[in-house]
């Protein structure tokens, strides 16, 4: 109660001081619940292409990009290591992307299903339907992710259609935070054919679908290395752009950094104008209860007993401060959220983790603040503090 009489003293400073804190806070919520999603996203990808090489055609990256003749994928496999050739097609969904939204865009891939030899680790879960086998080949059905499913309210039975032409859904994958929940998983020859009708009339006009991937998926044999096998591709096939999922590691690993850095900063910034008010706050009513603090040194009242209920009182600033910025910050989040959900717009995560960082970091804040403060009323003298006016 002597707490809370303490606070209620100057009740427009104080809340002033904890508006300043909630800010903090609130921008500490959104931006690392946004740096959270942009690493759940990485951490995908880096867990998808990690124990295999990704090869495209000159200029296109990750699976994705310009034509590529099926061929390759036959000179790829006869070098040594190679264990399991996956041609495969990925394109965007929609030439006319809308929405904001953190790392792949919606997406179609096709590619033969089985042709990894079981090599896959990057398992994938079903909430409803199967996954889609050899045996669909040269039919029109589709495997789609969560997001996308969601968007357009779509179950298993159902018919998509991708680019002009109409599919039935046989699967649906449960959510896994990265790009497959944005993608609609079809046969090769399907995703060949719609990839060569995107491209100019008179670029299409001198393809045949069935020889034309964006990228080859190579899995090494047993006891090769994926940087071994990207080598000897490297040196066979010169024209080819190679990746592997340490290259994906250092390319998007190191502008995820950079990205997180700011967003953090940008936070940081805000709860150091938090802290710095809460540290003028403190010094106010350190100077307002000089005579107060001199009364209770004078009966025995100890210098640590003064610092420790001046840290208390700053600290609970802090605390009430981090509440109602996680409050307000996950009220934002959900609802941002839940506005782009049917669009399969997610910008953030709020995790667990980054809520009770945000409530702890203001509530050490707050007591940081006000320990100067607080040292310096332990150290008045007695005899002086009475006689202040």
């Amino acid at each position: 109660m002597t707490l809370l009489r303490d606070l209620g003293r100057r009740k427009l400073r104080t809340s002033l001081t904890i508006l300043g804190i909630t800010i903090g806070i609130w921008a500490l919520v959104v931006f690392g619940s946004m740096a959270n999603k942009i690493n759940a996203l990485v951490a995908g990808g880096s867990e998808f292409y990690t124990g295999k090489v990704t090869v495209s055609a000159a200029g296109g990256q990750m699976g994705f990009g310009n034509p590529l003749s099926i061929d390759a994928a036959d000179r790829v496999a006869r070098l040594p290591g190679v264990g399991a050739v996956v041609p495969g097609v990925n394109m965007l969904l929609s030439d006319q992307m809308t929405g904001v939204s953190f790392g792949m865009p919606q997406m179609i891939e096709g590619q033969v299903a089985g042709a990894d030899r079981g090599r896959e680790t990057f398992t994938l879960h079903y909430a409803s339907g199967r996954a889609l086998t050899s045996a669909d080949e040269g039919s029109n059905v589709a495997v789609l992710g969560s997001d996308l499913a969601r968007q357009g309210d779509t179950r298993v039975s159902d018919t998509i259609t991708l680019r002009g032409e109409t599919f039935r859904v046989v699967g649906i994958l449960e959510p896994t935070l990265t790009a497959p929940d944005g993608a609609a998983m079809i046969p090769l020859a399907a995703a060949q054919r719609l990839f060569v009708r995107s491209l100019p009339s008179l670029v299409s006009a001198k393809l045949d679908p069935a020889t034309v991937v964006t990228g080859i998926t190579i899995y090494p044999s047993p006891g090769t290395t994926a940087e071994t096998v990207a080598a000897e591709i490297r040196a066979a096939s010169p024209d080819l752009a190679v990746m592997t999922g340490a290259d994906f590691d250092r390319q998007i690993g190191s502008a995820t950094a950079i990205l997180n850095s700011i967003l953090v900063g940008i936070a940081l910034i805000s709860l150091a104008v938090g802290g710095l008010s809460v540290i003028n706050t403190m010094a106010m009513s350190v100077a307002e209860r000089t005579r107060e603090i001199g009364i209770k040194r004078a009966i025995g009242g100890g210098r640590r007993r003064i610092v420790r209920e001046l840290v208390t009182e700053s600290a609970v600033i802090g605390f009430l401060g981090g509440a109602v910025g996680l409050a307000l910050g996950a009220a934002l989040v959900l609802v941002v959220n839940e506005a782009g959900r049917s669009s399969g717009t997610l910008l953030f995560q709020l995790t667990p983790g980054t809520a009770l960082t945000a409530v702890a970091f203001s509530t050490v804040l707050g007591a940081v603040a006000g320990l100067v403060p607080a040292l310096h009323a332990a150290r008045l003298d007695p005899v002086a503090a009475l006689r202040y006016e």
